[in-house]
């Protein structure tokens, strides 16, 4: 990388954090699904790991229920209260949870279900690819660099 895309220093105060470009990120599946975000990572020259500070508005969730198949990821809920679905059932969530996701298939997204902004750090790999599954939309998401494929069942093979 050029010294232009790496950051001179690796400190981001709060200021700096408050003065990042915010970007909404609607999600191609769920039309509920709105988070805005600042990217931490990238501000400090991180490459591998995706680190961002995101907000969901009351109503809103954070995307769709997905898995992957091969980036880990982690947030931790700063401020705001929600519900966490699984797939299976819910669980509600607040300042100073933690959850964490593996490459074990089980699916996850947030839902803002408080009056205030659910707002948390988010943590997960940056590889090369990946695959997203989404159960509930019986689409899978095929990642290879900047190309992103989505496949329904009749093209997906062994879509869930």
């Amino acid at each position: 990388m050029s010294s232009a895309s790496h950051p001179k220093h690796h400190h981001l105060s709060a200021e700096a954090i408050a003065a990042l470009p915010e970007q909404a990120r609607p999600h191609p599946v769920n039309p509920r699904g709105l988070r805005h975000s600042r990217d931490l990572g990238a501000a400090t020259g991180l490459t591998r790991l995706g680190v961002h500070l995101v907000r969901v508005a009351p109503g809103d969730e954070s995307t769709a229920l997905h898995s992957h198949q091969t980036e880990e990821e982690w947030l931790y809920i700063l401020a705001g209260r929600g519900i966490a679905d699984d797939g299976t059932g819910e669980t509600a969530v607040g300042a100073g949870d933690f959850l964490g996701f593996a490459t074990d298939g089980t699916p996850h997204l947030l839902r803002n279900t408080g009056s205030e902004e659910l707002v948390y750090l988010l943590c997960g790999e940056r590889r090369d690819y990946d695959t997203t599954d989404y159960p509930r939309d019986g689409r899978r998401l095929l990642r290879l660099g900047a190309g992103r494929h989505f496949l329904t069942p009749a093209t997906a093979g062994d879509t869930p």
